[in-house]
């Protein structure tokens, strides 16, 4: 059984990124990481957890960007102050950092991807509850200061920085993608079919 409507809507996703207040309760919140948790997890090893930052803790993350810049050596006024400011573009940031299990028949990639499909999937859940989202990282994600933040250890890392909040506009609708150059059709005889 198909259900075009649902097709229709993973398909009009848009990321956002000018958004404003109300941003997701907690209850909104848990029920978005409960479809976040129902992605493709080989073993069942949920390789992530989730952070949620709002009000102070925005600016929390913005002093650790400023850090993480300096470190690397930037000194222009104008860009620590970008970085500064960055996490307050949204009232809320739902981050995703790996939390890596060893398992002989899961690698490190695998979670990674597992991670980043739970990361699609909290974006269509939020997006279903009425929200507008963009998934960000940037240079500045996975510097120390960065993961020191998330208490991420070395051999982890953060993969996302989910924005969430209220559209202050609407966006066009998704023109029709043309899928023809992503798909290749074998069909076991030596020859590709188009």
């Amino acid at each position: 059984m198909t259900n075009s409507a649902i097709l229709d809507f993973i398909k009009s996703r848009r990321s956002i990124g000018n958004l404003v207040a109300p941003a997701p309760t907690h209850a909104q919140v848990e029920q978005a990481i409960e479809v976040a948790l129902s992605a493709p997890d080989h073993k069942d090893l949920n390789p992530y957890r989730f952070i949620v930052l709002e009000k102070q803790a925005l600016n929390n993350l913005g002093t650790a960007l400023k850090n993480a810049a300096i470190a690397q050596g930037e000194t222009d006024e104008k860009t620590l102050n970008k970085a500064e400011n960055m996490p307050l573009r949204a009232p809320m940031i739902i981050a995703c950092v790996t939390d890596f299990k060893s398992h002989d028949k899961v690698p490190h990639w695998e979670q990674v991807a597992a991670s980043s499909c739970a990361v699609q999937n909290l974006l269509l859940a939020l997006s279903a509850q009425g929200f507008a989202t963009v998934w960000r990282t940037g240079p500045l994600a996975n510097a120390p200061e960065v993961k020191r933040y998330f208490n991420v250890t070395d051999d982890n890392q953060v993969i996302a920085f989910v924005y969430v909040g209220t559209a202050v506009s609407t966006m066009p609708p998704r023109s029709k993608i043309d899928v023809t150059p992503f798909i290749v059709y074998d069909n076991g005889t030596n020859q590709r079919l188009s």
